[in-house]
């Protein structure tokens, strides 16, 4: 999710949810831009959205990975629905997250280089796409450094849909076995009458 030409943000949860919550922090981001003529900071969108997300009370299924690169340098954070929120170097969130972080936690080192930090990302997003159901099946990575957002979007197909029809399955006669069958008559007349009313 665009949050500012120098943040993005990931989301988990329901999809809905984090596109609304991400649009509102965006067009706040850059109504506060237009007024200082300044580049956004990260930590101005975190507060945006942990104040948002805090206020209810986790009702908003917005999971989010926020990252970004401003005056003050690189910076990550975990935003959960709650509105708590991690600084860490390297996040997970979402029902893949927990064989990512083990991707990340046996992996990750100081001083990867850009090349080596992909693969690494693209590596633990993997992780959660082959260990849960729910996690897709395209590997999308946002290398942001100062003055320059590369969105590399499928960068790769891991899990590819096999089979896509835009017009749904449509099964010739014949082609599926009927193992039994069974009919069943309905009534043809229900007649109601009147009785009296359940106590309460």
């Amino acid at each position: 999710h665009y949050m500012a030409p120098n943040i993005y943000c990931c989301g988990a949860g329901t999809a809905a949810d984090t596109e609304a919550v991400t649009d509102m922090v965006s067009s706040q981001l850059q109504l506060h831009r237009y007024a200082t003529g300044r580049e956004s900071r990260v930590v101005t969108s975190l507060t945006l959205l942990k104040s948002h997300l805090f206020s209810y009370q986790g009702h908003v299924s917005a999971a989010l990975v926020l990252g970004g690169v401003d005056v003050t340098g690189p910076h990550l954070h975990t935003v959960y629905p709650h509105g708590s929120t991690d600084t860490l170097p390297f996040a997970t969130m979402g029902s893949g997250s927990l064989a990512a972080m083990s991707v990340f936690e046996s992996k990750y080192k100081e001083g990867l280089t850009r090349e080596e930090g992909i693969q690494l990302v693209a590596e633990a997003i993997r992780g959660g796409i082959f260990n849960d159901l729910g996690s897709g099946s395209n590997v999308d990575v946002c290398v942001i450094t100062k003055g320059k957002t590369e969105y590399l979007r499928n960068h790769q197909l891991p899990n590819p849909r096999t089979y896509v029809s835009s017009k749904g399955y449509n099964f010739t006669k014949g082609q599926t076995v009927v193992l039994s069958t069974k009919i069943t008559q309905l009534k043809p007349k229900v007649e109601v009458t009147e009785g009296d009313a359940m106590e309460e």
